[in-house]
C-alpha cells in the first residue's frame, strides 16, 4: 500500500455540541448540536471510511483486520488510536477514564489516556484538570457532598495550549473551546458530575460515582511537560508528548518540507491552510479539515504549502 489513506470522518451529536465543525472546518453537520468529529477512528461506535485507493469504501477497522501489512504488521486486536476534533459549545461533563487493566476488566475495552491541542478558545475559557483531594476517602466525600468548587482545579486556556490527560485524571473541557484530541481507541467515560443536566429523554444523565472513585489518581499529579521544537527546512516541528500509547507532533509548514517515517504508520490532521502531499505514488491535495494515514510502505514524503498539522504515531 503506497498511497495515503484519506478518511471520511464520523460526526457525533452531543448535548454540549455546536456548529463550529461546520463554521471552521466546513463539515456537513446533521444538526446544530454536533460535538465531536471522529476523524481517524476504527472504534465500533464511529469507524472512519477510506475515501481512496484499493480499500475505498472499507472502514479503517476492516483494513486493520484484513490488511495488517498496511500498518507494518503491528500487533493488537484493535487499531490503537483515535483522533477527534471537539467543539465544546457548552461545558462537557466532569469525567475520568480508566487505565487498560480496569477498562478491560470492567468494560471489555482499552482504558483511555488522551491529550489535547487547543485549536481555539474564547477569552477566559477554562478546563477542569485534576482535583484537590488528598485521599480516596476525601475524594468520595467531596463528590457525594457536591463540593465542586473545593474539589476541582480550573485552568484558563488559550489557542495553541497542549495538555496531556493520562487515565485517572479528572477533567472537563469548558464552553468556548475547540480541541484536537489524540487518544487511545476507547469510548469508556465515567461521569463524575454533569451540572444536573437532563438528556434527550428528560432524565438526569447517568453518573458513575463508584467507578470514578475507583480509577481517579489521588492525589492529583500534573503530567510532566517536555515540549521541544526544532526548525528544519520550511518546517517547524514541535514534539508535544511521547508516551507508551502515542507520540504527538505539530508540523508548521511554509514551503516544501521533507519528512521521514519514524513509526510503522502516521496519523495526520490538517488544522490550517492548504498544500500538496507528495509520495512516490503521486500528489494529493491537502486542505483544512483533511485527515489521513501514511501507511508503512511510505517511508518518505514531502508536503508543499502553508499548513498547520497535528500528527501522531503509535
Amino acid at each position: 500500500m503506497n498511497e495515503p489513506l484519506f478518511l471520511k470522518a464520523v460526526l457525533q451529536e452531543k448535548i454540549w455540541g455546536g456548529t463550529k465543525l461546520k463554521d471552521v472546518f466546513g463539515y456537513d453537520l446533521p444538526s446544530d448540536k454536533v460535538g465531536e468529529c471522529w476523524a481517524i477512528s476504527a472504534h465500533p461506535n464511529g469507524p472512519s471510511t477510506i475515501l481512496n485507493g484499493p480499500y475505498q469504501g472499507m472502514t479503517l477497522a476492516e483494513v486493520w483486520e484484513k490488511h495488517r501489512d498496511v500498518f507494518g504488521n503491528a500487533k493488537g486486536d484493535v487499531f490503537p488510536l483515535l483522533t477527534k476534533i471537539l467543539d465544546a459549545n457548552d461545558d462537557l461533563s466532569v469525567q475520568v477514564h480508566p487505565d487498560d487493566a480496569y477498562g478491560l476488566a470492567h468494560e471489555g475495552e482499552l482504558g483511555k489516556t488522551e491529550c489535547w491541542y487547543v485549536i481555539d478558545a474564547d477569552e477566559g475559557a477554562e478546563i477542569i484538570y485534576g482535583h484537590h483531594a488528598q485521599t480516596k476517602e476525601e475524594l468520595e466525600t467531596m463528590i457525594r457532598e457536591g463540593k465542586w468548587n473545593d474539589l476541582l482545579r480550573r485552568i484558563k486556556v488559550k489557542k495553541g495550549d497542549f495538555f496531556f490527560v493520562p487515565s485517572g485524571t479528572i477533567h472537563a473541557i469548558g464552553a468556548g473551546i475547540m480541541i484536537l484530541e489524540t487518544q487511545q481507541s476507547s469510548d469508556t467515560t465515567y461521569r463524575v458530575y454533569d451540572y444536573d443536566r437532563k438528556g434527550d429523554d428528560g432524565k438526569p444523565r447517568e453518573l458513575h460515582i463508584q467507578q470514578s472513585v475507583d480509577v481517579t489518581t489521588v492525589p492529583h499529579v500534573d503530567a510532566a511537560s517536555d515540549i521541544k521544537t526544532e526548525k528544519l527546512e520550511n518546517v517547524e516541528i514541535t514534539s508535544y508528548i511521547k508516551t507508551d500509547f502515542f507520540d504527538v507532533y505539530q508540523w508548521k509548514i511554509t514551503g516544501k518540507a521533507a519528512f521521514e517515517a519514524t513509526a510503522p504508520y502516521t496519523l495526520v490532521s490538517v488544522l490550517e491552510g492548504e498544500g500538496t502531499l507528495s509520495v512516490e505514488a503521486g500528489d494529493y491535495p491537502l486542505h483544512k479539515g483533511t485527515h489521513f494515514i501514511l501507511p508503512n510502505e511510505i517511508k518518505n514524503w514531502s508536503i508543499d504549502g502553508t499548513l498547520q498539522i497535528i500528527a501522531s504515531t503509535p
